[in-house]
């Protein structure tokens, strides 16, 4: 599995340098735990989460950084997760690769399906909203391909088919 670097703002990274990273979620009962703690309306949209190299999703509340989720970490996966209970359990319901810090690619999925899979908590077996993320060779900017169209939105320059991010942040 690839890992991730963090190749958001500089700024952001610098402002969460020191904050606790997220809440690892080691199994069902954890995950209960964390969402416990939660406020209803918080319940009511995703959560901010990552998987860190050691294979172990984190979750943070969703207007949380993911670069401070990860503790400033390279992941294997960074998006946007809600769940809901499934009798007595909790699920995940919808999972994203939502993260403009990290960029991950939709294969990034696999990290995701194995840390929950290993804490025993059910998942829709795949990104229910899948993002395609390219850096523009031309300007250097961040962009979403919409609709397979690899076109940079600030600059007009063509974006490459394969993720770009290796070389720098």
């Amino acid at each position: 599995m690839r890992a991730y670097r963090y190749v958001g703002p500089a700024e952001i990274a610098a402002a969460v340098r020191g904050m606790p990273p997220g809440v690892p979620v080691r199994s069902a009962d954890d995950l209960a735990a964390w969402l416990a703690g939660r406020a209803r309306d918080e319940l009511g949209e995703p959560f901010t989460f990552v998987v860190g190299l050691d294979g172990l999703l984190r979750l943070a509340p969703r207007r949380g950084e993911h670069v401070a989720c990860a503790g400033g970490e390279d992941v294997l996966s960074a998006g946007e997760i809600a769940f809901e209970r499934d009798g007595l359990c909790w699920a995940a319901v919808e999972v994203s690769n939502q993260s403009t810090g990290y960029c991950p690619e939709p294969a990034s999925w696999r990290a995701v399906a194995d840390a929950l899979d290993r804490a025993g908590i059910a998942h829709p077996g795949e990104f229910t909203f899948s993002i395609v993320f390219r850096r523009c060779p031309g300007c250097g900017e961040r962009n979403v391909v919409r609709d397979g169209f690899f076109a940079c939105v600030f600059c007009a320059s063509a974006l490459p088919e394969a993720w770009n991010f290796d070389g720098g942040g």
